[in-house]
């Protein structure tokens, strides 16, 4: 039940194909985003990764592949634009998706409160779910009260705090149940939230975010 980053090998290989590898260095700082060095490495290596930019605790793992770590200050006019590798510009493929899960849900009435300090109380009655993904997995505390996130395709507001390991959403009269994958941000052309809005909500980088999720979050390569 636990909130998962999934990173679609897939739609990695497709953005890479817009832009050959064959004379580019590759950004795999910050575990490549929060994406995984060794799998993104491993899933480009046969496309022509030769040489990469990373953090120093992969360099070793990398020379195994016979990839190249690169000096901060060399090639830099061949470094790829992370943003499109990864597809966090709107241009390209997300590699990076992130849902949670329903654990149940209940009616809120008109003037309860939920979260931490009760600071969301119901202007009127409705229904809410009580969602697996909180600011312990990367769903930082500033979306709540801002953000949404999609149920079976419905966009769904996370209301009060965020808390360590959950948060509420509301789901109004949408027939949801226990069980029912939540997606967080992911691909828009599925219906999944943006993470340029959790960017621009939060005032945090797209890097900053998806590192974050990555490093906590269950990761899990599709």
């Amino acid at each position: 039940m636990s909130p998962v980053a999934r990173i679609r090998i897939d739609a990695l290989r497709d953005n890479v194909r817009r832009a050959p590898l064959a004379d580019a260095v590759l950004d795999l700082r910050w575990d490549a985003w929060g994406h995984g060095a060794a799998s993104v490495s491993t899933a480009l290596r046969p496309l022509g990764l030769r040489a990469v930019r990373a953090d120093p605790a992969t360099v070793a793992d990398l020379a195994e592949l016979g990839i190249r770590v690169v000096d901060a200050r060399e090639r830099e006019d061949d470094l790829v634009d992370a943003r499109r590798l990864y597809g966090l510009t709107g241009t390209t493929t997300p590699v990076m998706r992130m849902s949670g899960t329903v654990l149940g849900t209940k009616t809120l009435r008109r003037g309860e409160g939920v979260s931490y300090g009760y600071r969301y109380r119901a202007p009127e009655d409705t229904r809410i779910a009580l969602v697996s993904g909180g600011y312990g997995q990367g769903v930082v505390r500033a979306l709540g009260g801002v953000a949404e996130v999609s149920i079976a395709g419905r966009a769904c507001p996370i209301l009060g705090r965020v808390a360590m390991d959950v948060c509420v959403v509301d789901i109004g009269d949408a027939a949801v149940t226990r069980g029912e994958t939540v997606w967080f941000f992911g691909d828009e052309t599925e219906g999944h939230p943006s993470l340029r809005e959790w960017s621009r909500v939060t005032g945090m980088d797209v890097a900053e975010l998806t590192a974050a999720v990555g490093a906590h979050a269950r990761r899990i390569i599709e």
